[in-house]
């Protein structure tokens, strides 16, 4: 038989194997304590347990099922891990440091099935959805390279796949990371980004989850859409933008809007002139991205008139806008560059 991944199911789990040992509830919050705020990488680490229970955790369950085959850094502080996984194929995600800010970005797919035409991640499509464990195991690695003086602040949900696309195993996940006897980021600290799922949108307003939702536009109108993002043939604008309303309206959470700004393609005026239109009078952020240059694709970043010009025409038209200083895109870190494969280099 396997043994089980512990972080599939880590309440339900470690319950009944300590029910099944008569052992006293506080055991499971040690074990629960180690694993988010001690960082431990085994349990032999657990220093406050007996040594026959570590020995017997250890024989009953497995804690990593993802081997780090490469880990990158970056002069500015960006960290990224590519891990291949227990069950098949490989993902990467990333550990951003921005002055006190401490921010995961993780991955919810092994690639993405959207088919953004400018994005790295779906260039081979969609293996399949990770698990709640495999998505875990992705904060607690990125965790574990903070120094002891580092505090994890901010999860973003902006890697690789459609994370609405794998709410099952998401939403386990990130009640983990958010318990006070977990990672303890709240709500309004946990991002989660997605193409535009209306009805996954409204499934995620109605469990009151009151995650931070950030929708990625890309375009003013369905026309250009639907060659950016082909998926929105299927799901127009005018769905998505209603289902965000409703997000609004039950969460309270300020609505963010991406739109990743792609030289000649949606970068002229007139599409900021639309984008105005579109968004006007709701309570949201449009976090413009500067293209984030992918090997092989064609597209080029908007010089740094055509940003400015953009950038001028969304804030006179009366939107909060944020242009996303680059961070990790000199070791392919940034938004849109994150992969399902490379050269692997094992470092473990």
């Amino acid at each position: 038989m396997p043994v089980p991944h512990l972080f599939d199911d880590i309440d339900g789990q470690l319950a009944e194997w300590c029910s099944a040992r008569k052992l006293p509830a506080f055991r499971q919050r040690q074990i629960r304590r180690w694993l988010f705020e001690g960082r431990a990488g085994e349990f032999a680490e657990m220093s406050d347990l007996s040594q026959a229970l570590r020995n017997e955790l250890t024989e009953s369950f497995t804690l990593w099922t993802s081997n780090v085959a490469k880990h990158t850094t970056a002069d500015d502080g960006t960290e990224k891990l590519l891990l291949s996984l227990g069950g098949g194929g490989q993902i990467e995600c990333v550990l951003l440091r921005d002055k006190v800010r401490r921010t995961l970005c993780i991955s919810t797919q092994v690639g993405c099935g959207m088919g953004c035409v400018f994005c790295a991640s779906g260039l081979d499509g969609v293996d399949r959805n990770l698990t709640t464990g495999e998505i875990l195991e992705q904060v607690l690695l990125l965790q574990r390279l903070l120094d002891p003086q580092e505090r994890l602040s901010h999860i973003v949900v902006m890697g690789m796949g459609e994370p609405l696309a794998n709410l099952p195993a998401l939403l386990p996940a990130l009640e983990h990371i958010a318990r006070d006897d977990g990672l303890g980021i709240s709500h309004r600290r946990i991002t989660i980004s997605t193409v535009g799922l209306p009805k996954a949108i409204r499934k995620l307003a109605d469990l009151d989850t009151r995650y931070r939702l950030a929708i990625s536009l890309h375009a003013p109108n369905d026309e250009l859409r639907n060659q950016i993002v082909p998926v929105n043939d299927k799901m127009p604008l005018a769905e998505i933008l209603a289902a965000a309303d409703y997000y609004f309206d039950r969460s309270g959470r300020r609505l963010t809007f991406e739109y990743v700004l792609l030289a000649g393609l949606n970068d002229r005026p007139e599409h900021a002139h639309q984008l105005v239109r579109l968004l006007a009078g709701r309570t949201a952020l449009v976090n413009v991205i500067p293209y984030n240059p992918v090997m092989g694709l064609p597209y080029q970043t908007p010089s740094i008139e055509s940003q400015h010009a953009f950038r001028s025409i969304l804030e006179a038209g009366g939107l909060a806008v944020r242009f996303r200083h680059r961070k990790g895109d000199k070791i392919n870190a940034a938004c849109g560059q994150l992969r399902r494969s490379q050269a692997v280099v094992d470092i473990s």
